[in-house]
């Protein structure tokens, strides 16, 4: 049966992908108490790689994109770790890594992208903390990666 937050994704016309298996020697969440922590998911849809640098070949509204993908790719895990989304509290933080040139600096309009969804598909629970931080490099030259924590019930 469908939670609010599952009803929201069809209303969005979301389809929430298979979460994609880690590619290096770590495990894409970990539970503490009432907090789950999300590993970096990067820019990937249907398994093709969202890449580029921001500044250089790759435009805001493009990187905007990117980082609404790693929102999607990070409720997919959210969704694997814990079943129905419905059990989501909160989203307490999200810490986001801007693939940039070094006279870029709008990386915090890139990772609106994400934080916008988060609060489109679970409400005032979407409002989080965050840092947007601008890199040299991300693997397989990925424009954006995401990582969460959330609190669930």
């Amino acid at each position: 049966m469908s939670g609010s937050v599952d009803a929201r994704l069809a209303t969005l016309g979301l389809i929430i992908p298979t979460p994609t298996a880690p590619a290096a020697n770590y495990v894409p969440s970990v539970q503490s108490g009432n907090l789950l922590f999300i590993s970096g998911q990067i820019s990937i849809a249907d398994g093709t790689l969202l890449t580029g640098k921001l500044g250089a070949d790759v435009d805001l509204e493009a990187g905007r994109a990117a980082a609404r993908q790693c929102g999607i790719n990070l409720i997919a895990q959210i969704k694997a770790a814990i079943g129905d989304l419905d059990r989501v509290k909160r989203v307490v933080k999200l810490v986001a890594f801007v693939n940039s040139t070094p006279d870029f600096t709008d990386q915090p309009k890139v990772v609106n992208g994400c934080s916008d969804l988060f609060v489109e598909v679970f409400g005032d629970a979407g409002r989080h903390a965050r840092s947007a931080v601008g890199v040299a490099a991300l693997p397989f030259n990925v424009s954006v990666e995401i990582e969460a924590i959330v609190e669930i019930a």
